[in-house]
């Protein structure tokens, strides 16, 4: 783990990296950050995020399924100060209610990271024409008004799961010309499967600075990902884990499958994990997460009950893709399970309908089928699921806001 301490200078440097100013402190005066940091550095460890120069606690904050700004603040008086949000959660309002809980708070306290992305093939994940570089760029302006900042400090293009998507010109010139601009700092890139070969894009493209990559003990191809982001690691890049406690069921921090304490550590043996975003949503796992900071080791009846857990299936999909290529009516059903997650895992019926609405699935999805051909790696039983979930489709949208 790299525990070095960046000097306030370079802090400052890599802080204001493209805003096209400079400031000058004292010789005894500290920034907002280190002298939160001294305050913090007994209670949890941090590791530095690649090339930014960035340092941060190894577990932050991933707001998605929350919207209680108490818990927000929390987080950042804890000194969790990293938030990761996208334009998109909570049906939308999610980056307007950090940047409300943000107010006040001087702008060297906090880093912020959102992400967006453009409407995309679902079957191949690939650009149509009429994703341009201008709707991109649009999304970037929405996101800043949003948060009510003058930059944000990570903008991810999100949810890429191939190589061409990930080295799509239109929004890798976006992104170059919005870092530029002083509009953000650094530049993301997000991956829910297929994993090693969008990371491995990510550090062909030189454009990207941080990869943010689903990574658990319960992935069947963990050690591909593994010697992935230890690539983007030793290229430089900032390697910020998600799904790590891997898709407990009745909830991530629920005890009925999976110690979630072990889960996260697992994720941080690994030295190229500069970080993991957490999607706690009380203040009780807010602690846990705060907890495992102070002690990451990971003990051997903690590895034993892992071990334990990757026999149950779960609610974590391997976006494998092998389904969608069994299935004649070819649906996407990594999406479909991963809006099943989104139920069943992580209570967040909007965003699962949100998922669902823009998949532009047939009516008659997985009804018309006299039986599945789909062989699922985690013994699903993949049609039943979809039914399952499908019925979300028929429910008005204001019940689940």
């Amino acid at each position: 783990m790299t525990t070095k301490k960046i000097g306030r200078r370079d802090f400052l440097k890599s802080s204001f990296a493209g805003l096209g100013g400079f400031i000058y402190l004292g010789a005894n005066e500290k920034t907002l950050q280190e002298k939160l940091e001294e305050k913090t550095e007994k209670k949890m460890a941090y590791r530095v995020l690649g090339k930014t120069g960035i340092r941060l606690p190894v577990i932050t904050m991933g707001v998605m399924n929350t919207d209680n700004p108490s818990l927000v603040h929390a987080a950042l008086n804890a000194g969790m100060f990293h938030l990761d949000t996208a334009q998109t959660y909570q049906r939308g309002t999610n980056e307007a209610m950090i940047g409300e809980a943000l107010q006040g708070r001087p702008r060297d306290s906090f880093m912020i990271a959102t992400k967006a992305r453009l409407p995309n093939d679902q079957k191949t994940g690939l650009y149509p024409a009429e994703a341009t570089e201008e709707a991109y760029t649009a999304k970037i302006d929405t996101s800043l008004k949003s948060l009510k900042l003058d930059y944000i400090d990570i903008y991810y293009h999100h949810n890429v799961w191939v190589r061409d998507s990930a080295l799509f010109e239109p929004i890798m010139k976006s992104l170059e010309k919005a870092k530029k601009a002083g509009k953000i700092r650094f530049i993301g890139i997000t991956t829910h499967r297929n994993e090693p070969e969008v990371i491995q894009a990510a550090i062909d493209s030189r454009v990207y600075d941080v990869v943010l990559a689903a990574y658990n003990f319960r992935q069947k191809h963990s050690e591909e990902v593994k010697k992935a982001i230890g690539q983007a690691a030793a290229a430089g890049l900032g390697v910020v884990a998600m799904k790590t406690i891997g898709g407990n069921i009745r909830g991530a921090y629920a005890t009925e499958q999976i110690d979630a304490r072990a889960a996260l550590k697992w994720a941080l043996q690994d030295t190229n994990v500069h970080t993991i975003i957490a999607g706690f949503t009380t203040f009780d796992q807010m602690n846990l997460n705060l907890a495992v900071m102070k002690d990451m080791a990971l003990t051997q009846a903690e590895k034993a009950h892992l071990r334990r857990a990757t026999l149950l299936s779960g609610l974590y999909c391997q976006g494998c893709g092998q389904c969608v290529k069994q299935c004649t009516k070819q649906l996407p059903i990594p999406d479909l399970m991963r809006a099943y997650m989104y139920v069943y895992g992580y209570r967040n019926l909007g965003a699962a309908q949100d998922l669902l609405l823009s998949l532009n699935l047939p009516a008659e999805a997985c009804q018309d089928c006299s039986s599945c051909p789909v062989k699922c790696l985690n013994r699903w039983k993949v049609s039943d699921k979809i039914l399952d979930v499908l019925r979300l489709r028929e429910v008005p949208s204001g019940f689940l806001a």
